[in-house]
């Protein structure tokens, strides 16, 4: 399996190509994977808060299945750009930092959410939670199916 790559802009230079890692593809399609679980559990969990209690239902199956998708991409989003620095000697700091503060990010953004949304009339949380916690499952679903049905070789990216 070849590696992907893509063009690295350099002036007048001859066009190089920078070299990223063999899961790249794979990360790019649970991220696509995503988005579309994201927007059938927005509808799915709009509807059924909309049967349950109304429009407080409707926004509070929206934004925690809108919530769960944007944790989803925030994680593959870092992971993909993490690995345009793999040409770099501190590729792995580079990389976990990045994969780390975005998981800090979500962290704070979560408690903060969760702190702003708690006892708002316009909200139903139950709604809210389900759609998180339903948004979350099928996310680790999404990553299992595509882990598994890729063909990623065993041995790493060569040097």
């Amino acid at each position: 399996m070849s590696t992907p790559a893509l063009p690295e802009p350099s002036g007048d230079a001859p066009s190089e190509e920078r070299r990223l890692p063999s899961s790249q593809p794979i990360l790019l399609r649970a991220l696509k994977w995503g988005v579309v679980a994201t927007v059938a559990l927005i509808v799915v969990f709009g509807v059924i808060g909309w049967l349950v209690s109304g429009s407080s239902g409707l926004i509070g199956g929206v934004l925690g299945s809108a919530f769960a998708g944007v944790f989803l991409a925030m994680t593959i989003g870092s992971i993909t750009f993490a690995n345009r620095f793999i040409e770099s000697p501190s590729y792995v700091a580079i990389f976990f930092g990045l994969v780390m503060g975005s998981w800090l990010v979500k962290f704070i953004a979560f408690i903060v959410a969760a702190l702003l949304l708690r006892d708002q009339p316009w909200l139903n949380p139950t709604i809210l939670f389900l759609g998180v916690v339903s948004g979350v499952i099928v996310s680790l679903v999404i990553d299992v199916l595509v882990v598994v049905k890729s063909r990623l070789p065993v041995v790493s990216d060569p040097q």
